[in-house]
């Protein structure tokens, strides 16, 4: 049995035995992991890579792009199935296009307060949605 196929039916938990998961549980992961973006690439040995764009540590390849995007869903179910077990939740799909990620940076007060200015005299409300415009614009 491969790899991919046995995750989808076990799994291995610390300090537990391999069994299957619970099937609504299993068929919710499903429906979150279907709004994941695969991010697929060849590598020079010819084999296509895919990982997760919201789940970038689960990855799978294939022999044909196909291969690997099928494959690389079933490791975000299995992913996604895990963190819900264990009552995490799951990252939102990128396409709903939720900021949860954050950046910080080191300013001296001057260079603050002149971005605090900036983003006033642009009609901005905040420095974050200011640098975010123009940053991405």
């Amino acid at each position: 049995m491969s790899t991919s196929a046995k995750s989808k039916t076990f799994r291995k938990s610390k300090g537990a035995i391999d069994r299957p998961f619970d099937p609504a549980l299993w068929e919710r992961a499903r429906a979150i992991a279907r709004n994941y973006q695969v991010i697929i690439r060849q590598e020079d040995d010819g084999e296509w890579y895919g990982h997760g764009l919201e789940l970038p540590n689960s990855h799978e390849d294939g022999r044909t792009p196909d291969e690997c995007v099928k494959k690389a869903r079933e490791i975000f179910i299995f992913t996604v199935a895990c963190m819900l077990e264990r009552g995490e939740t799951p990252p939102a799909p990128a396409s709903d296009a939720v900021r949860d990620q954050q950046v910080n940076i080191r300013l001296t007060t001057e260079e603050k307060l002149r971005l605090e200015e900036s983003s006033k005299q642009a009609g901005f409300r905040g420095v974050s949605d200011f640098m975010r415009s123009k940053s991405l614009a």
